[in-house]
């Protein structure tokens, strides 16, 4: 039995339980895949600055993000087709992430709808959204968070057109998959991953069944192919704004004049991220962006870190740097398909562990006042 002491021992474990198709969606990048790497060295190369005898037996490592209480400045991502990477995965990472104290955020490509998690769970979820061509679709999905009583919405900003990821293609991914000889023997030897996804609540976009006429998945998946927006626009942010009364969280964001115009339309927070290195390759890390955000928008709004977020020590950099707090999706991903919700509150531990182990180790006290003094 594998004993699992990082994000990277679940990276291992998933790679052999779930099929190489759905591993790589998460775990890959687009075209020559620089920028996922540049996440992951852009990270490695700051340097922590060790600092002894300081009194670090008071740590505070509960924080606020957009304004909700969290026990540590740690939250659970959106991501796209989740429930294929464990059946009622949604479910699993809600569950964990409520047990743990943070938040969680449900994407609008997840397999299991917003009215399947909420009901599976106690405590409120965020929502993330895409602005789709039909305007019919936004309005709707907003009603039902605001029904579900979502206290924060997460509008993705960076995928008015899909980057091209050549893995998927050759992995032949696709919803439905599309079977070949080598995904069907592979999938053949992963049992367990299979009778997960078919005896779960959904196996097809929850949250577009009551809006693309259709609950097939072969239709769901090609209406979502031809609604993404091209012409989307800041005007289209407005758009959301004026619709969602709670707090408003735009994720995309990686240009400081981007950052300006986010505070502009009313952003309660932006997330730097650049969709975890699976959208414009060859654009820079989420971390190198980070500080002139925080510059940009002058504490107006909170600045959050997504992108290549693996371990407590990326989350205390992003701090040092300016962030309120990070985001983890493959991170998530990872431990889900290895453990499922147990396996999602142990990362989360880990990472937790992690952060506060590293804190002490550089002389703070407090995630909310971490400053690049900690940084060479």
């Amino acid at each position: 039995m594998t004993v699992v002491t990082s994000v990277g021992d679940f990276r291992e474990l998933a790679r052999r339980k779930v099929p190489r198709a759905i591993f790589d969606y998460a775990d890959r990048g687009s075209y020559e895949e620089i920028t996922i790497r540049r996440n992951r060295a852009d990270l490695d190369a700051l340097t922590l600055r060790q600092r002894v005898m300081v009194d670090a037996s008071k740590q505070t490592l509960a924080t606020t993000l957009a304004g909700q209480p969290s026990a540590l400045p740690l939250m659970i991502a959106p991501t796209g087709l989740t429930g294929l990477f464990r059946g009622n995965g949604e479910i699993y990472g809600a569950r964990a992430a409520a047990a743990a104290g943070i938040p969680f955020c449900l994407g609008t490509l997840s397999i299991l709808s917003i009215e399947q998690v909420r009901e599976s769970t106690e405590v409120p979820f965020w929502f993330q959204l895409y602005l789709m061509r039909d305007r019919g679709f936004n309005a709707n999905l907003i009603a039902r968070a605001k029904e579900a009583k979502c206290p924060v919405l997460v509008l993705t900003l960076d995928l008015q057109v899909m980057g091209v990821r050549r893995r998927d293609a050759k992995n032949g991914l696709s919803v439905p998959p599309r079977l070949t000889l080598r995904n069907a023997l592979d999938i053949a030897t992963k049992p367990g991953w299979a009778l997960g996804v078919l005896t779960a609540k959904s196996r097809a976009f929850g949250n577009l069944k009551p809006l693309a006429g259709s609950a097939d998945l072969k239709s769901l998946s090609a209406w979502v192919a031809n609604q993404f927006d091209p012409s989307i626009t800041w005007k289209d942010v407005a758009w959301v704004r004026e619709r969602w009364p709670g707090k408003l969280v735009l994720k995309g964001v990686l240009d400081a004049d981007d950052a300006r115009l986010a505070v502009d339309q009313g952003a309660d927070a932006v997330v730097v991220s650049n969709h975890g290195g699976r959208q414009l390759d060859g654009a820079c890390s989420s971390i190198a962006a980070l500080p002139e955000v925080v510059r940009a928008v002058q504490g107006r709004c909170e600045v959050l870190l997504d992108g290549g977020v693996m371990s407590g020590q990326d989350v205390l950099k992003a701090l040092a740097l300016g962030a309120r707090g990070c985001l983890i999706g493959k991170a998530y991903l990872y431990a889900l398909a290895a453990q499922g919700q147990a396996g999602v509150a142990k990362a989360i531990e880990i990472i937790g562990n992690e952060l506060k182990v590293s804190l002490a180790l550089t002389g703070a006290i407090n995630v909310q006042n971490v400053s690049p003094d900690i940084l060479r």
